[in-house]
């Protein structure tokens, strides 16, 4: 039985942080210590959320208004992939499920209005179809939707946010863990103490159980000696350039969205926070060296407007995978001390807050005290959650249909199938992904196979199927009306730089 009477996290940052918020917010009688060198920085551009992380949010009872102003926050609604299907194409992944109960019919009825149709319908009007959220980003609007104006729109489950994760974890360190007890200990770990039950000390500060939050150091997993299992065979980045840039246009630039670019080898994220934008080149130095990676971003950033001349950029190298296990011994590992898949998608800090929230699970059992089976079952939880989060970013890779460098060359060929992780995303990138259980996930895997032409449906369906065709071409008029009603009230909702002027009171 591993006891938690006294804790400490080892490492600071947005992870360390977070952490400690999510104990010292169930277990405020503990002992919980953060330890943070005063030398080593962190990665500090994870800047991007899902809309998972609300829930956490509401769990520890922080609202908009407490930490947008701290942390250069803006609203996220989706996330957009230009260029990743082939060039000149582009299409959103909106956070949420559709509108309507019944979302098999639903997502069913689009294709029908695609095929059946005289004329062309380009694949990003998917997410148009299905979510009343595309209206707001289609219009760069805000709503709270306090009196329901847009039916189905939740800020709970629709909305994430771009934010500044260093300046995160400093107001949670400030304003939350702090004021609630968390002790905080600013020094260097020179000397780590352990046996056979795990860690002992550091630097002769000893507690029940230990959280690494130390990042690609993994400092305390490492002494423990857990295997590292790298994730190279199916995800082909491993370095990133990133920087930030100033506004040229910020009522302009200010979108409600992630806007991710493939370029020749790898793809660039667009964080537009509310002083800045928050950018960078993620690639494989396989194929390109750093400094022609940091040369064509350049230019990538030149295409768009983008000033650079004062710009500071950051070159980072990406440990992709997972560790055997994240909870060895007296020892949990949370953050990139844990794993990392890479950064599309967003995934950085979304690890961090559901490996948490699991944790809780099992630790609200025995008032934070853990069995072999509680620690068993959380590391079978996350390790499922993990490796099937890999195979979905994967797939942005395997539907493309780019062949117009080394790079996608050699992605075009990779055998997708034999690297997979997880049977279930194996299954769906052989048959397609008109399947049930992906409808009603909310995974998101139906908007990037859509969004990337890869489906199986197609105009055989038209006959070979045994549906009211008549009775769908009527609902999808009347989905068509919908969507053209939800952009009708979009269009009169405030624009979103003037919300985030009133929460940032500027």
């Amino acid at each position: 039985m591993i006891k938690s009477d006294s804790i400490i996290i080892l490492g600071g940052g947005s992870a360390g942080w977070m952490t400690a918020a999510t104990l010292i917010n169930r277990y405020p009688h503990k002992d919980i210590t953060v330890i943070e060198s005063p030398n080593t920085p962190t990665v500090g551009v994870g800047e991007s959320t899902l809309g998972q992380i609300n829930v956490w949010m509401q769990l520890l009872g922080i609202k908009d208004e407490d930490f947008m102003p701290h942390t250069d926050a803006s609203y996220k609604l989706s996330i957009k992939f230009t260029d990743f299907y082939e060039k000149g194409k582009s299409f959103h992944y909106p956070f949420g499920l559709p509108l309507e109960s019944n979302l098999t019919l639903n997502k069913q009825n689009w294709f029908y209005k695609k095929y059946g149709s005289d004329s062309y319908i380009d694949n990003s009007d998917y997410a148009n179809f299905l979510h009343p959220n595309m209206a707001l980003v289609n219009n760069k609007t805000m709503t709270m939707n306090e009196n329901n104006e847009i039916p189905g729109f939740c800020p709970i489950h629709h909305v994430a946010y771009h934010f500044d994760a260093t300046k995160f974890g400093l107001w949670l360190r400030e304003n939350y863990c702090k004021p609630r007890g968390v002790k905080h200990i600013v020094e260097d770990i020179t000397d780590i103490q352990s046996d056979e039950n795990g860690i002992t000390s550091l630097n002769g500060h000893s507690a029940d159980l230990y959280f690494d939050c130390t990042g690609f150091r993994s400092l305390l997993m490492n002494e423990l000696n857990v295997p590292f299992n790298s994730y190279e065979d199916l995800l082909p980045n491993n370095k990133a350039w990133a920087t930030r840039v100033p506004y040229s246009n910020k009522k302009e630039q200010l979108e409600p969205y992630t806007d991710c670019t493939a370029l020749g080898n790898g793809w660039v994220w667009n964080i537009p926070s509310w002083e800045r934008i928050g950018t960078g080149y993620v690639y494989s130095d396989k194929y390109t060296t750093d400094e022609d990676a940091l040369k064509e971003f350049k230019e990538h950033l030149s295409n768009k407007g983008l000033d650079y001349s004062n710009s500071d950029f950051k070159n980072i190298s990406m440990r992709v995978g997972l560790h055997d296990d994240i909870f060895v011994k007296n020892v949990c590992a949370i953050g990139l001390s844990a794993g990392f898949i890479e950064p599309l998608e967003s995934n950085g800090l979304l690890s961090v807050h559901v490996f948490m929230l699991a944790l809780l699970n099992v630790m609200d059992r025995d008032d934070g005290n853990l069995s072999s089976f509680d620690i068993s079952a959380f590391n079978n939880y996350c390790k499922d959650f993990f490796q099937a989060f890999a195979d979905f970013v994967a797939c942005h890779y395997a539907f493309s249909k780019r062949v117009d460098t080394e790079y996608w060359k050699d992605i075009s060929n990779r055998k997708w199938l034999e690297f997979a992780k997880h049977e279930s995303m194996k299954l769906n990138m052989q048959v397609g992904m008109v399947r049930d259980e992906f409808y009603n996930s909310g995974f998101g895997i139906n908007h990037i196979a859509t969004g990337m032409n890869w489906h199986t449906f197609s105009p055989i369906h038209l006959s070979n199927m045994n549906h009211d065709v008549e009775k769908i071409k009527q609902e999808n008029s009347h989905r068509d009306n919908l969507v053209k009603k939800w952009n009708n009230i979009a269009k009169m909702c405030k624009p979103m730089i003037e919300r985030l002027k009133e929460i940032h009171g500027k």
